[in-house]
């Protein structure tokens, strides 16, 4: 039995009300109850009224019948949000053994005009766990269907991590990653999911035995766009549980001189020194020539070791995080000039 067809029909057709309708005709409504005096009652149109008091009529009745889904799908047509209709969907779905495949074609028709409504993403993954691996190619297209509308849809990206768990389809999605990292470089949600990919694909190796390419990656991503902060946060990452090791890779520290003496967007390339240093980093004399080479206007750091230096540069150039550097100055352990 397939679920989509009718629905459709009854969306594009001129709506006849459901007392008008001979099928219906056995069904007495079950108006909603408000209580004797509500205090602020809800002028819900006479379409949508109607169609909720049938759909508590059947509800009531626990009727399981194909007029019963097609009304579940008028109810989600005027309120894609109400879960009891969506949980009561899933029980017709099952005793009447739809075809699940269509259903997830009516999921996406619904998702089309109310993407961001948690109840249908609830809904798809109960679907496509009932069909398990079958519907992995469905969930990949239509997340990354959803993601080519908006890159960081957080819906869309939750249910594209569940299903690659979940269904499989691990084998591309790095270079998917890349290939929405090469239309944005600045999309976080893309170096998120790389990272995710890197860490729980079974066909990596984890993110030791990816740390090295990963590493070259990002640092290429860093020296097109210095200012963009995922990709500083996504190298640090890289590093999770190994501070010794981020510290000790001479290419973190290279790519930090290289954006500081470019005299260029170099935030987070100070930033991301301040870090190296408080966890034990010792810079050379190229990394005080090259901050002080930056001349802040107002601002004298000759005679400051090297992390107040930064510290106080930093307290100009980032404005928006003022007391956070000035906090971090405040904790600075001695350290040599």
């Amino acid at each position: 039995m397939a679920s989509g067809s009718s629905e459709v029909e009854e969306e594009e057709q001129e709506r006849v009300m459901l007392r008008d309708r001979p099928e219906w005709a056995d069904v007495t409504p079950v108006p909603q109850d408000d209580g004797p005096c509500p205090v602020v009652p809800i002028n819900y149109t006479e379409e949508f009224a109607e169609v909720m008091d049938y759909f508590r009529a059947v509800y009531l009745a626990d009727e399981r019948s194909p007029r019963a889904l097609s009304l579940t799908a008028e109810a989600i047509h005027f309120n894609a949000g109400n879960y009891t209709v969506w949980h009561f969907r899933r029980l017709l779905l099952e005793s009447l053994k739809v075809d699940l495949h269509k259903e997830l074609e009516f999921i996406e028709r619904i998702a089309a005009k109310n993407s961001k409504n948690y109840q249908i993403w609830h809904h798809r993954r109960r679907v496509a766990e009932k069909l398990g691996p079958d519907a992995r190619n469905a969930e990949l297209q239509f997340t990354k269907k959803v993601l080519s509308v908006d890159a960081k849809h957080y819906h869309a990206w939750s249910h594209r991590q569940w299903a690659l768990q979940a269904l499989g389809g691990w084998e591309d999605e790095l270079d998917y990653c890349s290939e929405l990292l090469e239309q944005d470089i600045f999309n976080n949600s893309a170096w998120n999911q790389r990272y995710f990919v890197i860490t729980r694909s079974p066909f990596l190796g984890g993110l030791k035995a990816m740390r090295e390419s990963e590493v070259l990656y990002t640092i290429q991503a860093i020296e097109a766009y210095p200012e963009n902060e995922s990709s500083w946060k996504y190298l640090r990452g890289l590093y999770k549980g190994e501070t010794t090791s981020w510290v000790n890779d001479p290419q973190v520290s290279s790519i930090c001189l290289k954006i500081l003496s470019s005299k260029s967007n170099y935030l987070f390339a100070l930033s991301t020194l301040l870090d190296l240093i408080c966890h034990g980093y010792q810079p050379n004399q190229d990394f005080r020539d090259a901050i002080e080479a930056l001349k802040i206007p107002d601002l004298d750091i000759q005679d400051l070791d090297i992390a107040s230096m930064i510290c106080s540069i930093l307290e100009k150039i980032d404005p928006i995080r003022v007391n956070y550097w000035i906090w971090r100055k405040s904790r600075l352990p001695h350290v040599a000039q």
